[in-house]
């Protein structure tokens, strides 16, 4: 079953999961839109939340392809998405940059392949005003950051001023980063399609910990038993 939206799609793509195409700006509509009718490349927190309430599968992807947009509409799909009841999966399929990379990080599991890029950085606007709107202006613009730099720091463990010094510097991320910065739990190869997440390492690990055991073990066995025919052979001749 397919659900679009003027501007995005919910696909289920079986009895389990439904992915959620997240391609393009994220911002409400405008005055042009009234006109010429929707722009297809939006995406909304208003139309996100109804389709997301008739979602019937215990689990959905959300497939990322953003530069960013609004932070207010932004923060409303994030949160939509943290109080979903199942499993919540995102994906970056180009860009998450910005307030898109905010909604990548409502994700249990979050995937970057190996060609994708993650950006963040500080909300900016426009002012116009004296001395003082100006101030106050940027006093706003740092407010309205702070909910980004708070969840980035739940979600990465990371220091609150090491993120604000890579969201001062407009960083961009690759997979290998998002991973090693806690950012993605999962890089995707992309010529075989295989995902490295945490938990699949740490029981790679285990596994080959248990298994080297068992050969240590057995190697010791075959060594006794090697001693014990030869001192046997030995006594009999």
């Amino acid at each position: 079953m397919k659900q679009k939206s003027d501007v995005f799609q919910f696909v289920k793509e079986n009895e389990m999961n439904t992915n959620i195409y997240l391609y393009g700006e994220i911002r409400k509509g405008d005055f042009w839109e009234r006109v010429f009718g929707p722009d297809e490349t939006r995406v909304d927190a208003y139309s996100f939340k109804d389709l997301l309430a008739a979602v019937e599968t215990p689990k959905v992807t959300v497939r990322i392809n953003s530069m960013g947009g609004s932070v207010s509409e932004g923060l409303a799909i994030y949160n939509q998405l943290t109080d979903f009841p199942g499993e919540v999966e995102t994906v970056v399929d180009g860009f998450a940059c910005s307030i898109a990379s905010v909604i990548f990080m409502a994700g249990t599991k979050r995937v970057v392949p190996e060609s994708s890029l993650v950006m963040i950085h500080n909300a900016w606007s426009s002012a116009v005003g004296d001395a003082n709107a100006m101030r106050k202006a940027a006093e706003l613009l740092e407010k309205v950051t702070t909910p980004s730099i708070n969840i980035y720091q739940s979600k990465t463990g990371l220091d609150e001023d090491y993120i604000k010094s890579l969201m001062d510097n407009e960083t961009w991320l690759t997979s290998k980063e998002c991973f090693d910065l806690r950012f993605a739990t999962a890089v995707e190869r992309n010529d075989v399609k295989q995902s490295l997440d945490e938990q699949y390492l740490s029981k790679l690990i285990l596994e080959n910990k248990e298994l080297r055991s068992k050969i240590e073990t057995s190697f010791e066995n075959e060594i006794n038993e090697i001693e014990i025919e030869s001192s046997w052979d030995g006594y009999f001749d």
